[in-house]
């Protein structure tokens, strides 16, 4: 069965937020080979219950009310079509501490993955300015600490980078999140 698309998130397969699975999904009650390991922000506790088509069709959202992605970590300013489709619509993913959401171009930007500083330095080789950058200036980390954070990134035990990419400009995104230990 083809995964559904998401535009702003684009392979939850490959960011881990959708796993395979033969589990039945609460919401349309079919086994479909999927389900979202992502937050989901409901009365009910829907954690690893839900299959990805039911949060495309935003059938989740209106049966259980569940939001996935917290409307706080969306930028203010955004239409809001774009924040019902993020928020109710679209797989949202682990952090380490809470979540962020980037907009470019008046639309939110799609959340590509979860990165370490190998998949950056094989993958997003341009970035790693970018997440320094990250650390420095969003974390308050400087000096050899900083440099040190940097080279501890790995999106399985942490510190992670999160990498955005804008719909329009193809621009990148990326914030910093994890636990700490810049004595090292």
């Amino acid at each position: 069965m083809t995964m559904p698309a998401f535009k702003y998130h684009r392979d939850p397969l490959q960011s881990g937020s959708v796993e395979e699975s033969d589990q039945r999904c609460r919401c349309c009650g079919k086994a479909r080979g999927y389900i979202y390991a992502g937050p989901v922000y409901s009365e009910e506790d829907l954690d690893d219950s839900l299959c990805p088509w039911c949060i495309a069709e935003g059938t989740a959202h209106a049966k259980f009310g569940a939001i996935f992605v917290d409307e706080a970590a969306l930028p203010d300013g955004l239409p809001e079509t774009v924040v019902d489709e993020v928020a109710g619509r679209t797989p949202g993913y682990s952090s380490w501490q809470s979540e962020q959401w980037f907009a470019c171009c008046n639309d939110a930007m799609t959340f590509l993955e979860p990165v370490g500083i190998q998949d950056i330095r094989n993958h997003y080789r341009e970035l790693e300015f970018s997440v320094l950058s990250n650390i420095i200036y969003d974390l308050h980390i400087s000096g050899g600490a900083a440099t040190r954070v940097l080279e501890s990134l790995n999106k399985k035990s942490g510190p992670t980078a999160y990498v955005f990419q804008c719909l329009h400009c193809q621009a990148y995104r990326t914030f910093v999140d994890g636990n700490f230990d810049v004595d090292r």
